[in-house]
């Protein structure tokens, strides 16, 4: 098993590394990009946690949107809203993955959620993204997650699996490859955010001010960042050789896995996402109760995907292959 401070970092890398490199690639090609003059734009980029965000990072990124030395950056939603009902002019105008990667694998005689009663279960920390999510997930199956489950928080991803394999817990937050290392052991996923809940991360996100004063270079940028999309699921080899040059590794079975969840959660025309948003607003709600009062779509501005999706443009980046 590689050490855990380098499989903590590959997998923090990976989602952001592939869409940002290949967007960069992309904007160099035959397309929009060269239609004009290129622009030098600050991007922010945020290491993704075991949780998939860090809401402190995430902060940062967007004190650097509001302080102007940032042009655009991948906030979470959550942190959108945070910084909007503070009276921030944040936006999000486009959304290119619509879930959480994380995987509670459990114990094998566990083999429903009611069987986690009475059990540990290991998260990040507690009140992370990894815990609030599964919390969530099992209130959803009957379980009361404060009162019927012992939660404890164990940092990294390996350590966690670490704790999983040598009993020390019944259950554990892991994202890939743990999840699949615990597998192979004989451990189960009992539950995959991915499939039980809605929860957007990977984004594009810049001020409405910035969308009133340089529209066009927004637009230059969201129109880059999907062709990027396009670009990633239609040459594997190339996303491969940037990921390999990124996250600095050469484990095949770790760059595969990582191509497949990302070609498959990688949204074609990543429209901001307003649908299913309750465990959003649940998130944010544990601080800001207010957000209740507050539509979906006051957060965001879809008409740059519209825009793309109207003309043909996306539809052609597909055609072309």
């Amino acid at each position: 098993m590689r050490s855990e401070a380098n499989e903590e970092r590959l997998r923090c890398a990976c989602v952001v590394a592939v869409s940002f490199i290949c967007l960069l690639f992309c904007s160099g090609s035959n397309s929009f990009a060269q239609d004009k003059a290129l622009r030098k734009i600050n991007w922010g980029m945020t290491a993704l946690s075991a949780a998939m965000w860090i809401p402190w990072l995430a902060n940062q990124s967007s004190q650097a949107l509001l302080g102007g030395s940032l042009f655009a950056a991948p906030v979470a939603l959550p942190q959108v809203m945070l910084a909007d009902l503070n009276g921030a002019d944040l936006v999000n105008v486009a959304h290119t993955i619509a879930v959480a990667s994380s995987k509670l694998v459990v114990k094998p005689e566990i083999r429903k959620p009611e069987d986690l009663r009475g059990k540990k279960i290991a998260t990040s920390s507690i009140g992370s993204l990894g815990d609030f999510l599964f919390r969530y997930a099992l209130r959803k199956y009957g379980v009361n997650p404060d009162r019927e489950i012992t939660w404890l928080s164990i940092g990294t991803n390996a350590e966690r699996l670490q704790a999983l394999l040598t009993g020390a817990i019944d259950g554990a937050d892991v994202a890939y490859p743990a999840d699949v290392q615990a597998e192979r052991k004989g451990y189960r996923v009992l539950i995959d955010a991915r499939k039980e809940i809605t929860f957007p991360t990977t984004s594009i996100v810049t001020r409405r001010k910035t969308i009133r004063e340089d529209r066009d270079t927004v637009m230059r940028l969201v129109r880059s960042h999907v062709e990027g999309i396009a670009f990633h699921k239609q040459n594997k080899e190339f996303s491969l050789k940037v990921l390999t040059k990124y996250v600095r590794t050469t484990d095949p079975e770790f760059l595969e896995g990582s191509y497949n969840i990302y070609k498959q959660d990688f949204i074609a025309a990543p429209y901001p996402i307003t649908k299913g948003l309750e465990p959003t607003y649940d998130y944010v709600a544990q601080t800001r109760p207010d957000v209740r009062a507050h539509k979906p779509e006051e957060f965001v501005d879809p008409s740059f995907i519209a825009e793309l999706e109207k003309t043909g443009f996306i539809k052609k980046l597909y055609e072309q292959k």
